[in-house]
């Protein structure tokens, strides 16, 4: 196991958690099928070491509980469906059983850190070299409007700060504001309680005007978190709906090598990258490829999107015989990289991102991502 100590005030609590994800990968982006969230344990409770691991099955369980971890988080939910009863005597039950009967919280994300920028996806492709990568199936447009808030000198970055926490994008930008100088009128009347000026006299104070580029969905949100942080008693805001389109998420990836390889130059080296027993792919080993499409998991499902989109080669796992076959017929290579291998980075990937994100609220935890989890599948 690795562990990172870091330095804070106090410890989190498993809701603190539960909200740094939902910054991180949004809840809103799980498929709807999909359980993520809190799926044991207490939101209440704090939680001094905390492991990763991909899968809330028995290894990482009892590697938590033997590490004194008050909290699991993991990629794979440990309950995906509905729970018709918990019976200790069934493997299900009884690792239920024994997060509660030691206090281990567990909390999964799952297809939402998949569509996340940043997530298991882009990761997959940062350890493939792609450059110039996009969503593979976009399953969401963001909605944008933009914010228009008149601040009085010296207050904007405060005001800024409070906004930027919903900002929306311009392709890979966030944080897009635009600011104008001026000078701004009001007077006080009978029952205020004015920041600048007196009640009854026209009030001349200089103002900045800024403009900020934010999701539309989190517009009331953004809002209270204006008026929180503004100084004025009833602040000047106006709020104009976008036709623009933000950032597209989706599943998969897509993108190009920075030079062409041979298919089977592709697998040794993803073989020897990943420390695979054996590599599945589809095609032949001399074929130039470029274009890569990507999908963490069982990704067969997108073959279609990655020949549509001209992929020389799709790169996920789960593949089965007949999604190979239409994969010869489509004229699009395969490379089969198993469900494991193709996802167990997002443990040390989500671990860095935890780190910052504990770091700026002064909080502190020991992470420690789980080593003892194996790929179920071996190889003669």
């Amino acid at each position: 196991m690795h562990s990172f100590l870091l330095a804070g005030n106090m410890n989190p609590r498993i809701t603190d958690i539960v909200e740094i994800i939902n910054r991180i990968a949004p809840f809103r982006l799980a498929e709807e099928w999909d359980n993520v969230g809190l799926q044991v344990g207490d939101p209440n409770a704090t939680a001094a070491k905390i492991m990763v691991a991909l899968d809330a099955g028995k290894e990482a369980i009892d590697a938590a509980v033997d590490s004194g971890c008050r909290l699991l988080v993991t990629h794979h939910p440990l309950m995906l469906r509905p729970q018709k009863k918990i019976d200790l005597s069934e493997p299900s039950g009884a690792l239920i059983g024994k997060a509660l009967q030691h206090s281990l919280n567990i909390v999964s994300l799952h297809t939402n850190f998949d569509i996340a920028p940043g997530g298991v996806n882009d990761l997959l492709a940062a350890r493939l070299g792609l450059v110039s990568t996009n969503p593979l199936s976009v399953t969401s447009v963001d909605g944008l409007v933009k914010l228009a808030v008149f601040v009085p000198k010296g207050h904007e970055e405060k005001v800024m700060q409070a906004l930027f926490q919903f900002s929306g994008f311009i392709g890979n930008y966030s944080e897009c504001s635009f600011q104008v100088p001026g000078t701004g009128t009001f007077k006080p009347l009978a029952g205020a309680a004015p920041f600048l000026g007196s009640i009854g006299t026209r009030e001349y104070a200089e103002e900045t005007r800024i403009e900020v580029l934010l999701r539309a969905e989190d517009a009331a949100a953004a809002r209270a978190a204006l008026l929180a942080a503004h100084p004025y008693e009833e602040p000047a805001f106006d709020l104009y709906p976008l036709m623009n389109e933000g950032r597209r998420e989706g599943l998969g990836r897509i993108g190009e090598l920075p030079s062409a390889v041979s298919l089977e130059c592709l697998v040794a080296r993803l073989k020897g990258e990943f420390s695979l027993e054996g590599v599945r792919y589809v095609g032949e080993g001399s074929r130039s490829v470029r274009k890569i499409a990507l999908c963490g998991g069982s990704g067969s499902s997108l073959l279609r999107d990655a020949h549509r989109q001209g992929a020389d080669v799709l790169v996920t796992g789960d593949v089965k015989y007949h999604e190979a076959r239409e994969a010869q017929m489509l004229g699009l290579c395969l490379i089969d990289l198993g469900h494991f291998a193709s996802e167990i980075l997002m443990v040390d990937g989500f671990i860095a991102r935890l780190e910052v994100e504990l770091r700026v609220r002064g909080l502190t935890a020991e992470l420690i991502a789980c080593k003892e989890e194996r790929d179920p599948y071996r190889y003669r």
